[in-house]
């Protein structure tokens, strides 16, 4: 299964302020092509807060062109891919109220969030954001940078599939119980973690 992973950075707490979107292309169970594109959101109001996450400012995505060139830049190559996110509720919300901003038809896809894949592979870890991550699998990562933080993301994925002991990321599902989210364009369905690992029982001391 060919896939790819994607990142939102957005411009302040709107989901249509997208104002950087990272794409990193994953074919043969290697990451082969990541992009990074900024975009000029339609309200250009950055809040200090985001600005503070990311480093982006208004004068930053000035001259950028807004979501919908950049999004038929690529658009076609996605459909039917399975597309990976770190934390996906967050950024494939952000595709979707874009899209629908500019009146832009949903692709067909199936999503699985990185972070419900991470619990099932490291169930071990105190935390599983992306950096957490990055930094215990040793993945060089530029946080908030979108195109970093996608690739990041695809290499977190891949990393999970031989942690997991599976050949291909389409064995996922099967594997750990976790249910794909669905986009199309007559609606969508959440990626669902499944059954959380058992946890062990704790022994009582003898009195």
């Amino acid at each position: 299964m060919q896939a790819v992973a994607i990142d939102f950075e957005t411009a302040n707490e709107s989901r249509t302020s997208a104002c950087s979107i990272g794409v990193a292309w994953i074919e043969d169970g290697r990451v082969v092509e990541t992009e990074e594109h900024l975009i000029r959101p339609r309200e250009m109001r950055f809040n200090p807060f985001n600005t503070a996450v990311h480093g982006l400012r208004a004068e930053d995505v000035a001259g950028a062109p807004e979501f919908p060139e950049v999004w038929h830049r690529f658009a076609r190559r996605l459909e039917g891919r399975l597309v990976l996110a770190h934390n996906a509720s967050f950024d494939i919300s952000v595709l979707r109220h874009t899209l629908d901003d500019y009146g832009l038809v949903w692709p067909a896809c199936s999503y699985l969030c990185t972070v419900v894949l991470a619990r099932k592979a490291w169930p071990q870890l105190a935390a599983h954001k992306l950096n957490y991550l990055a930094d215990h699998l040793g993945i060089a990562l530029d946080h908030h940078r979108a195109g970093s933080d996608a690739e990041a993301c695809g290499r977190i994925a891949l990393a999970a599939t031989r942690v997991l002991g599976l050949e291909r990321l389409a064995d996922i599902a099967a594997a750990t119980g976790i249910t794909f989210g669905q986009l199309a364009p007559g609606g969508y369905s959440p990626c669902k973690g499944g059954n959380p690992p058992p946890r062990r029982r704790r022994l009582m001391p003898v009195i």
